[in-house]
């Protein structure tokens, strides 16, 4: 309930920073659940907002962003597609029709009238003074005339100097009046252009204004729609030659649309349409990269370069999970690289800004876009194990502002009746939803059972959903291939069974070892100073125990104990500390008021690899008591747990395993009805035990032990009574006498030291 009330909270909570780390193991369930708890909440929230992407006229490298109501961008994307098919029709039949080209040669007949009249009456001029106005290909020009006919040179050279004179002058000063009506002309053909551009524009605001007026009027409510509508509709004016003659107007960046790619300006590039959503958006991206989150500007290649226009910006997980929730595996996330940057600097800034990584890092020259960033209302729910999210919390001071709650969820659940009801319904429902064959109540009672030990804990069921299924599938198929159309309890046991034959290849190996005696482990008879420690080996999901030989040594010496495991960098810390309270111990209970004159050398025989954990500890205290008292161990027994200070035999880890993998042993070699093994009293509530374990214990070939202290794993293994350092025949005597020998002996060389040495300064003084 404790994860479950704090994934309600997360999710419910809309300010900022209040973000969601789910954590626990992998295929506890969190996925599902997660999503369970937002399909129950999205349905009654509002719809999220349509964004769009628009051509920016007067600044074209950055896009703008426009917000409608979800469903609008879908409508807004198709009206801009239908104006442009209209225009790209509408446009040149109006420049087509009659009524624009009677209305245009009406402005050429005038300005033609007004140049013709203006050059003749300079022409009418020039023929008063004798003077002919030519039209040549380069202009005008004036030549002297006679009788309307114009001279030739050499008529023009045998006229007195003095009329030379007088049609030179009369020429220049034509010449000045010619210049002042072609000045004129250039001012009359500027008005012309000027009313054929104010036809033009006539013109095509009578083919689409009524287009533009009814989108303005459509979406009058959204002045961003207005505002572009305004500016499409100039920019259409302004590029009336690419309507009239579109292949003339193409240029090298010609949009990238199949259709007309001239006019994909004016289209609408929609980002995130919601016309099919009800509610919030949930949203699971499975491959979380860079783009993959915050969105991308793709390219295109065009006459060797790389080309883009606002029709290629594609949206992210974000831009999709904006106004409802955004699902993230952490693991992935964090593996992938500027992924974790980017979603915190969205986070942060509350607005996703699409970005080129090339661009940002300079790793590429190639021209981008820079589109405008969009408003971020999201709720990121991240996935991951404890560890990332403690390692996170440490390292990462942005982490704890942007991600408040965190939602951990158990690994186990209380076993009780109602819980027990609760996972055969939860049986039930993998049945009913994976089509499966219906679960008697022993196949109910058994998978339940399994549960209980995959928790290692009787009083426990596992929440692991995922092995749950995969137990249900699989029993599911032993029962088909029996042909039966119920499964049964011994479909689920066979199941198990068939779990763990695909894994134990290296368990068989191990325990084969033992058995042939390459491993000598010894399971009848006794032994001082050798006892048989239980040890667990994890392979994956495969965890199985077998039996390691711990002898220990004991001589003389200064009160040290030598771990050989540790000496030679084969144990871990945890075995180190282990050993250390070994040596607590013995001083605390046996040398109190004297010196603990004790040397003594701990090993697991024949282990080639790491040894780590103190879930041996009880079982060193016992060889090396036992090797001090020199008293014979059972070698029928096995011992697992660890020991503090005070000799109180602490709870350990995995003792189902190390239970059933000593028991394989001993009923491979025969079961005598001596073998057993010593656990921790603690460790009682946590045993799950094979039904042939169990059957052979309730029948006497096999027992198990549960013992509180050391003293009383000493009495079982050596069948002497511990009592104390006085009481005569105990162990504990014998223990004591043995530390009294060996520190009578260190005095007595103590001794005999210090007198050699006085002979020896005798000597020298001599």
């Amino acid at each position: 309930m404790r994860a479950i009330d704090a994934a309600h909270f997360g999710i419910g909570m809309r300010h900022a920073g209040y973000n969601l780390y789910v954590m626990g193991h992998t295929g506890s369930g969190k996925h599902t659940l997660i999503r369970q708890l937002l399909d129950q909440r999205v349905g009654a929230e509002a719809n999220p907002a349509d964004w769009c992407y628009v051509h920016n006229f007067s600044q074209p490298h950055k896009p703008r962003a426009i917000q409608l109501p979800g469903g609008m961008g879908t409508r807004f994307h198709a009206d801009m597609q239908q104006l442009v098919a209209e225009l790209q029709a509408t446009i040149p039949a109006v420049f087509e029709g009659e009524e624009y080209r009677r209305r245009l040669s009406q402005i050429d007949d005038e300005y033609n009238e007004r140049q013709t009249q203006a050059f003749g009456a300079v022409g009418d001029e020039a023929n008063q003074h004798g003077v002919a106005l030519l039209r040549t290909p380069s202009g005008f020009s004036f030549a002297p005339a006679k009788d309307d006919e114009v001279m030739s040179p050499d008529d023009y050279d045998k006229l007195p100097d003095e009329e030379k004179k007088h049609i030179e002058q009369e020429v220049s000063s034509l010449q000045e009046q010619l210049e002042k009506v072609i000045h004129q002309v250039h001012q009359w053909r500027r008005e012309r252009l000027d009313r054929v551009r104010t036809l033009n524009e006539e013109a095509v605001l009578f083919a689409v204004g009524h287009l533009m007026d009814s989108l303005r009027s459509d979406y009058a409510d959204y002045p961003a729609v207005c505002s572009y509508l305004n500016e499409a509709q100039q920019n259409v004016i302004e590029s009336i030659d690419e309507f009239r003659h579109p292949k003339q107007g193409m240029s090298a960046l010609a949009a990238i649309t199949s259709e007309m790619p001239d006019f994909s300006r004016f289209r609408v590039n929609l980002l995130v349409g919601r016309d099919s959503i009800e509610g919030a958006p949930v949203v699971y991206e499975e491959h979380p990269t860079y783009q993959n989150l915050i969105g991308r500007v793709e390219h295109i290649s065009q006459l060797g370069a790389l080309v883009t226009n606002f029709l290629l910006i594609k949206p992210g997980a974000l831009h999709m999970a904006n106004g409802g929730y955004l699902l993230l595996d952490a693991l992935k996330l964090l593996t992938q690289p500027f992924s974790w940057e980017g979603l915190k600097r969205a986070l942060s800034t509350h607005e996703i800004r699409i970005e080129s990584l090339g661009q940002m890092y300079s790793l590429v020259s190639t021209v981008s876009l820079e589109p405008e960033p969009i408003p971020l209302d999201a709720k990121v729910i991240l996935i991951g194990n404890r560890m990332l999210y403690y390692l996170l919390a440490q390292y990462d001071p942005e982490f704890g502002e942007l991600f408040k709650v965190a939602a951990d969820f158990e690994d186990e659940v209380e076993r009780s009746a109602d819980n027990d009801l609760l996972y055969a319904r939860m049986i039930g429902t993998l049945v009913r939803r994976e089509k499966l064959r219906p679960f008697d109540r022993g196949a109910v009672a058994r998978v339940i059972e399994h549960s209980a030990r995959r928790a290692e804990d009787a009083e426990r069921l596992s929440t692991h959903i995922v092995s749950l299924a995969d137990l249900v599938r699989e029993a599911d198929y032993w029962a088909a291939q029996d042909q039966r159309d119920a499964v049964a309890r011994g479909d689920v046991e066979r199941a198990i069974a068939a779990q763990i034959k695909r894994s134990d290849r290296l368990r068989d190996r191990s325990h084969e070892a033992i058995l042939r005696g390459i491993l000598h482990i010894d399971t009848e008879g006794e032994a001082v100073g050798q006892v048989n420690g239980l040890s667990v080996f994890q392979l994956g999901d495969f965890s199985f125990a077998q039996p390691s030989r711990i002898t220990a040594n004991t001589r003389l010496g200064d009160g040290e104990l030598v771990d050989i495991q540790r000496e030679v960098k084969l144990g871990g810390s945890i075995h180190s500390k282990g050993v250390l309270i070994l040596s607590s111990f013995l001083a605390s209970r046996y040398a109190a008021e004297q010196p603990l004159s004790l040397g003594a050398s701990l090993v697991f025989e024949q282990t080639y690899g790491q040894v780590e954990g103190d879930s041996a500890s009880v079982a060193e205290l016992c060889a090396l008591l036992s090797s001090l008292a020199n008293a014979p161990i059972r070698q029928s027994l096995a011992v697992t747990g660890s020991v503090d200070q005070f000799g109180r035999v602490q709870a350990i880890g995995a003792v189902n395993d190390k239970i059933e993998g000593y028991f394989d042993i001993c009923s491979q070699r025969g079961l005598s009805g001596q073998q057993g093994v010593l656990i921790p009293a603690s460790n009682v509530m946590h045993l799950m035990l094979r039904q042939d374990v169990v059957d052979a214990a309730a029948a006497g070939h096999f027992h198990i032990y549960a013992v509180e202290t050391v003293d009383q794993a000493l009495e079982l293994l050596t069948g002497l009574p511990v009592g104390t350092p006085d009481e005569a025949g105990s162990l504990n005597q014998r223990v004591a006498q043995r530390l009294k020998q060996l520190a009578e002996l260190r005095r007595k060389f103590a001794g005999k030291d210090k007198s050699d040495s006085g002979d020896s300064h005798a000597n020298s003084d001599e």
